[in-house]
């Protein structure tokens, strides 16, 4: 039996993306399963790998992105005991789930109720545990802190907006006019990075400073998020979207300005989160992280912001969406989707 799954030719645009059809399917090896993706995120992270600018990914071209996904058990390997074909499981793989198949180590894999909508369960994965951790495992906020989140409408902006609100934070975003409306919804206060001098107004609309700062945009907006913490204050950095984008910055150059900031007696923190660095660090902390989460999925207390679900074939065009910042929330691609687009 064939199977499609799309590839990195080489690192570069997103026309370097193409969908093959490989011939058979993979067969587990020992204490792994086989997986039947039903859905896969499209996220930065993706771009970022991509182009061979993200620092954790050491393979060279070519191979198959895909940060997260759930699937369904399709036959398992020798020596596994936990899981059964048939289960419905969720990995964050960093490299891979752009497939219609994949085997993985059974123990890195998490349940994922039956009843859950495959696409909603992704979405928790990469932008929600990413979201909880830099709430509560790096910045440590709590209950009543004022907070900034850059990229505010994207999938893990939305993701820190109502994890914010549950546990009853005073949240600001900064996104783009066509998204302050589902900020807004979501219980944030929208400001728009584009108006001249925006950080003078946001410091007079919260009346004061900020307790954190979540930052995936990296370059100049690293300068301005620091100076809008007040005494004791965190600015977290999760990404380079301007580096990425050839808008400005300097990845190592940024790495070198936080590592200073902390040094220097200012009175204010600063740290870098890398989710797989976390999980690598900390792996009982993701496996239960993502089990919350997906609880809180199954109760309805979160719900993630589903900005599109795409088939798998146009993964090129998914990127060249997240690439221009387009999409309000998460990309999903889903293989079949023209043909099950109840995903």
């Amino acid at each position: 039996m064939s199977y499609q799954r799309v590839v990195i030719t080489r690192f570069g645009g997103p026309e370097v993306l193409e969908t093959i059809q490989e011939p058979a399917l993979p067969e587990p090896g020992a204490k792994e399963v086989r997986i039947r993706v039903l859905a896969a995120g499209a996220a930065f992270t993706d771009v970022m790998i991509r182009k061979g600018m993200y620092p954790e990914v050491k393979q060279k071209p070519p191979f198959s992105p895909g940060y997260d996904m759930v699937g369904i058990v399709d036959k398992t390997g020798p020596g596994t005991a936990r899981l059964r074909p048939g289960q419905k499981v969720a990995d964050l793989t960093v490299i891979g789930s752009y497939s219609e198949y994949l085997c993985l180590p059974e123990d890195r894999l998490t349940p994922v109720a039956d009843h859950l909508d495959p696409a909603e369960a992704v979405g928790t994965i990469l932008s929600y545990v990413t979201a909880y951790q830099l709430l509560h495992r790096v910045a440590e906020v709590q209950k009543g802190a004022r907070i900034l989140v850059h990229g505010a409408g994207g999938a893990v902006g939305t993701a820190m907006l109502q994890l914010g609100k549950l546990s009853e934070l005073e949240t600001y975003g900064t996104a783009s006019a066509p998204k302050h409306e589902l900020v807004s919804s979501l219980g944030a206060t929208p400001i728009d990075y584009q108006r001249e001098n925006w950080p003078a107004h946001l410091r007079g609309l919260a009346g004061g400073g900020f307790d954190a700062v979540f930052d995936p945009i990296g370059g100049q907006s690293l300068k301005r998020s620091f100076d809008l913490l007040d005494p004791g204050g965190m600015l977290v950095c999760y990404g380079f979207y301007n580096a990425v984008t050839a808008k400005g910055g300097s990845i190592p150059f940024d790495f070198m300005r936080l590592k200073l900031w902390n040094i220097l007696p200012n009175g204010r923190r600063t740290a870098f989160y890398s989710i797989a660095a976390m999980r690598e660090k900390h792996p009982k902390w993701f496996s239960a992280d993502l089990t919350r989460l997906l609880d809180l999925l199954a109760q309805g207390e979160i719900k993630p912001q589903i900005a599109a679900r795409m088939p798998l074939a146009e993964a090129r065009q998914a990127h060249e969406h997240i690439e221009a910042a387009r999409p309000k929330g998460k990309i999903v691609l889903i293989p079949g989707y023209k043909e099950n687009t109840n995903g």
